[in-house]
């Protein structure tokens, strides 16, 4: 039995019929679309490669451990792969239906996920829309599932599916005894780390100390901001706008105006909330628009291929500043800063430390908190900011060329926007997840980030042309 993490047993926590935490993407293909049965049997001859996709969660009896990954015995691809089609071929409808999708949660008595096959996209395109709980990967896990779904060549013969046979379902001692037995691996894992610890205590007090300071300006940093048109409360339904721009005109901008492709795309996401919050008559000189930032803490070679391995900094996204080329050295100036202040390590120390802590209480907490932040949205972030790299070489399904991947990011209580950027084969695609009662307008978010890409890509042109 494989137990979830406290990260990803707190995804659980935080679904509550609202606030609906799955990720999910939206992959465009050429070509004729294939048939449901046909999606259906290349995934069949996958699965090997994906075992929790035929797994469901098991909670342990009065949570006296975290959940653990079983396998569903009564898995059928049937119930996960659906098939649909849009009423006209316009990106409105398309983006009408992601948003109708994403509002729908997963079935926690099946494997958490799901794969719509979509026709009848704008100029003869099709499109797999994947769903996937945030309990079982991160960002960076969901990329990895994603190329194990496809293809890297377009003629690749289906392989016959292997044997499978479910694994006997857990009883109630067996799981009460596995959680028990595995709070004690954690906590000798940490008693057995002492030695190593006081062997280097340089290093050890430097970690300590580094970590010390993160924990500092992560909490100094979760005051309440002043309250914006786009903090409060959320309702069960979701809209989705997209935009997309070209990796090369990003690596344009940063070699003629400096920055890393994190500080252009933070850049151009904030001219995107800018142009929201003034279309709403916001204050922009009052205005502190505070995004979380999720920083993958992933050890090559060592973290599993799928489960959430993240940590994130917060930062204030300078949308008070009109000029492009100005906000852009802001935030190179900023995020530079950030980088060193060790807020993602303490961010990684508190989800590791909360292994610890029984499960009863963390859940409990949680579920109060959830209830309460119903009520009483927080007011510490205003958005979430995610940005994944992707395969930067082409991808296939059935023979049928993925010409763009689009992602979608969860929100939650108090956070009524939140935007996922994902690059993929020199093209970099922006996701914007709204409220569909508080937040409908995030087409605009979307149309500013294309804006700000332009106008930053004519500077760099105007700087390398000269006067």
């Amino acid at each position: 039995m494989q137990r979830l993490s406290a990260l990803d047993t707190e995804f659980l926590h935080l679904e509550d019929g609202i606030a609906h935490m799955h990720i999910a993407g939206m992959s465009v293909f050429s070509g004729t679309p294939p048939s449901e049965s046909d999606v259906a049997a290349l995934l069949a001859s996958k699965l090997n490669r994906i075992p929790r996709y035929r797994q469901r969660i098991q909670p342990v009896p009065f949570e006296l451990g975290r959940p653990v990954w079983v396998d569903d015995a009564d898995f059928n691809l049937g119930f996960h792969v659906r098939e649909t089609a849009l009423v006209e071929p316009t990106d409105e409808a398309l983006c009408r239906l992601m948003g109708r999708l994403m509002s729908q949660e997963l079935d926690r008595h099946r494997p958490l996920w799901e794969l719509w096959i979509v026709h009848g996209l704008p100029d003869e395109r099709w499109a797999l829309i994947s769903k996937v709980h945030h309990c079982m990967v991160d960002g960076i896990a969901g990329v990895g599932l994603l190329e194990a779904l496809l293809d890297t060549e377009p003629d690749v013969a289906l392989t016959l599916p292997r044997p499978w046979t479910a694994d006997p379902e857990p009883t109630g001692p067996d799981l009460v005894l596995d959680a028990w037995g595995g709070l004690a691996s954690d906590v000798v894992g940490r008693v057995a780390a002492i030695p190593d610890l006081a062997r280097h205590p340089g290093r050890t007090l430097r970690s300590l100390a580094e970590t010390g300071s993160g924990l500092v300006r992560l909490t100094s940093r979760l005051g309440f901001t002043r309250q914006q048109s786009i903090e409060g409360s959320i309702g069960p339904h979701r809209v989705w706008a997209h935009s997309s721009a070209t990796v090369d005109d990003i690596r344009r901008i940063r070699k003629t105006l400096g920055g890393t492709l994190n500080d252009v795309v933070l850049t151009a996401v904030t001219g995107g909330y800018r142009d929201l919050l003034l279309s709403r008559g916001d204050d922009l000189d009052q205005t502190v628009l505070r995004t979380l930032v999720p920083v993958s803490v992933r050890r090559e070679g060592v973290d599993g291929d799928v489960d959430n391995r993240v940590s994130a900094i917060l930062y204030d996204l300078p949308v008070q500043i009109d000029d492009p080329a100005v906000r852009l050295h802001a935030v190179r100036t900023k995020m530079t800063a950030l980088k060193a202040s060790h807020m993602a390590d303490a961010g990684d120390a508190i989800t590791s430390a909360a292994n610890l802590l029984p499960p009863m209480v963390v859940g409990n907490a949680s579920r109060l908190l959830m209830r309460y932040s119903r009520d009483h949205p927080q007011r510490s972030l205003d958005t979430v900011t995610t940005n994944v790299p992707g395969p930067q070489f082409p991808l296939y399904c059935l023979g049928r060329r993925m010409l763009e991947h689009r992602p979608y990011v969860p929100i939650s209580h108090g956070i009524r926007v939140g935007t996922a950027i994902l690059s993929y084969d020199g093209a970099l695609s922006f996701g914007i997840t709204g409220d569909f009662d508080h937040a409908p307008d995030v087409d605009i978010v979307a149309s500013g980030i294309a804006t700000t890409i332009d106008e930053l890509v004519r500077r760099a042109e105007s700087c390398v042309a000269g006067p």
